[in-house]
């Protein structure tokens, strides 16, 4: 069975002790090789951008990675995914021919050839301290090569919106010409992105990942000498070079090619993959004993950076333990002093191992699909769980919190004091907005966005679809925490359908308060409501409504 960056090869040896082998003790960390920049001391997430749908204007005309024939509508029987993403904050997406959603919404899926999709990753990275992509790519002489070529471009204007930091990944799987190509790839086009400010940059070094030398299988057949000649090719142009490597590439059996050890440490930084090699706590623990504790040794010995790979897990084969996996590898990581940490990934509903956004129960699956949601076993967690997991892991790799063995995050938010907020990334509309404070701005979970209505037009109002009638009991409302009093007159409304409201809470002045964090709560009389119209009337701060967090708890 051939390597590629969906499956990895185990030794028997190795699937054997896992489980078996109890822990050592906690490691001293050890000094990086460099000092902080835009991979060592960061978050790095692996970012696919490889979904295109049928009519959203890509070169490559066809459904680009959600179904088996990419000709074909993606449907149960022409399906290549494992989990079903969140599609709530996406304002332009594709009809499948999956049967409708749990909730009785139709089962749409995004392009990635959308700027907006793609501006729409990079704020849930920028929320969720993911510091740097990595936009995958592989062999641009293929048909594909117009799209990614487009993608980059993409993800370079949103890395630069959201201050966010990428670099190129080159994939050289299945790349026949990958010596002479790659090279030619970075002359004539990438390099130019090195320009933009967003551009990853390390020792003062645009970035550059190679991912796929030293595997030990047909598609990736080069030798040592043709890989070392490129890797010395991108560091005479005055990169950092990363490699994607096998996770044996310190012992060079198992996945690893023999004799590719210096091509192993030509590389500025060791990135070995481990998709595919574990899933469960017991590995990750096998993991840290029996190579990050000596890779990180090996690497200290050759001043080279190390960044292991940290994994979600499968959803499909019900791996991530309601974030227990995930944080195991973070723990593991970071005990061992390693540099650096890579999420693989960020997008790729493929694997199932996707940290953006996912459905979180049955009612955001298609009906009869088969596909699991993030409740698969039995713990209900919100959709940016996996986002605000690496958050926080973020954060201990970078000394912000102890290190510690317990998953601080909990997989349903506390937002408001409450469970989950079910306006969260919902469909909204509105009487009117200036500027770019649009509706979305206040179910983004970001504080300081928000939604403004027109000047002096009173009244306006700002509305929020949950989906689905479900009970109710309160609506928090608040404004940017950094701005002074104001006190709104607000009315709260609600209707079944979007047409027929009733008044549920009539107009009353509300004091956002910045001493008490600019938020109100406003109850609601017991009662099931699918659309909450928020409308106000009056507001001493500004001739108009604003509004930075709409928020609705059960």
């Amino acid at each position: 069975m051939a390597i590629s960056r969906r499956t990895f090869i185990g030794s028997a040896a190795a699937a054997s002790a896992w489980g078996a082998l109890t822990l050592a003790g906690a490691r001293e960390a050890t000094a990086a090789a460099s000092p902080p920049g835009d991979v060592v001391g960061k978050i790095t997430v692996g970012y696919q951008g490889w979904f295109a749908c049928a009519g959203d204007g890509a070169p490559i005309n066809g459904w680009w990675h959600w179904s088996q024939d990419w000709s074909r509508t993606p449907s149960p029987s022409n399906n290549v995914i494992k989990a079903w993403p969140d599609m709530r904050e996406y304002t332009r997406t594709y009809p499948t021919a999956y049967g409708t959603l749990g909730d009785g919404r139709p089962a749409t899926l995004f392009s990635s050839y959308d700027q907006q999709t793609v501006d729409t990753h990079f704020r849930w990275m920028q929320q969720n301290g993911c510091d740097t992509a990595a936009l995958q790519r592989f062999n641009p002489n293929s048909s594909e090569g117009p799209t990614r070529d487009a993608m980059a471009a993409k993800v370079r204007s949103a890395a630069e919106a959201h201050g966010r930091k990428f670099y190129i990944m080159y994939d050289a799987t299945g790349w026949a010409n990958m010596q002479t190509e790659m090279k030619a790839d970075w002359s004539a086009k990438m390099s130019a992105h090195t320009a933009s400010p967003a551009y990853a940059r390390q020792n003062g070094k645009p970035v550059v990942c190679i991912w796929g030398f030293g595997y030990n299988d047909a598609n990736h057949p080069w030798d040592a000498a043709a890989c070392l000649d490129v890797v010395d090719w991108f560091k005479a142009q005055g990169c950092y070079v990363i490699g994607g490597v096998p996770r044996e590439w310190r012992t060079g059996d198992g996945g690893s090619r023999p004799g590719f050890s210096g091509v192993y440490h030509a590389f500025d930084m060791i990135s070995p993959w481990m998709v595919g090699a574990i899933g469960d706590v017991a590995g990750s623990d096998w993991t840290y004993q029996n190579l990050t504790v000596p890779d990180q040794a090996d690497c200290t010995a050759h001043g080279i950076d190390y960044q292991p790979c940290v994994l979600p897990g499968d959803v499909s084969a019900r791996q991530r333990a309601h974030g227990d996996f995930m944080w195991r590898q973070f723990y593991n990581m970071v005990r061992a002093g390693v540099q650096g940490i890579y999420i693989s990934m960020f997008d790729e509903y493929g694997e199932g191992n996707q940290i953006a956004k996912t459905a979180e129960n049955a009612a955001m699956t298609p009906a009869g699909s088969g596909l699991l949601a993030l409740d698969e076993d039995g713990t209900a967690c919100s959709s940016d769980y996996y986002l605000r997991l690496t958050a926080d892991g973020g954060r201990m790799l970078k000394g912000q919190l102890p290190l510690t063995a317990i998953r601080p995050t909990a997989p349903l938010p506390a937002t408001g004091g409450g469970p989950a907020d079910l306006a969260r990334g919902r469909t909204t509309t509105e009487s009117s907005h200036t500027q770019n404070y649009g509706a979305a701005n206040a179910v983004d979970g970001n504080p300081d966005t928000y939604w403004e209505s027109a000047n002096n037009a009173f009244p306006q109002w700002l509305q929020v679809d949950l989906g689905a009638a479900v009970p109710v009991t309160r609506i928090v409302a608040a404004v940017p925490p950094s701005w002074g009093a104001r006190t709104q007159t607000l009315t709260l409304s609600g209707s079944v359908d979007g047409t027929a409201f009733d008044t549920l809470v009539p107009a009353a002045g509300y004091t956002f308060d910045p001493g008490r964090g600019n938020t109100v709560t406003i109850t609601i009389p017991a009662g099931s409501h699918r659309f909450l119209r928020l409308t106000c009337s009056g507001n001493t701060g500004w001739p108009a409504g604003q509004i930075a967090r709409f928020e609705v708890y059960a």
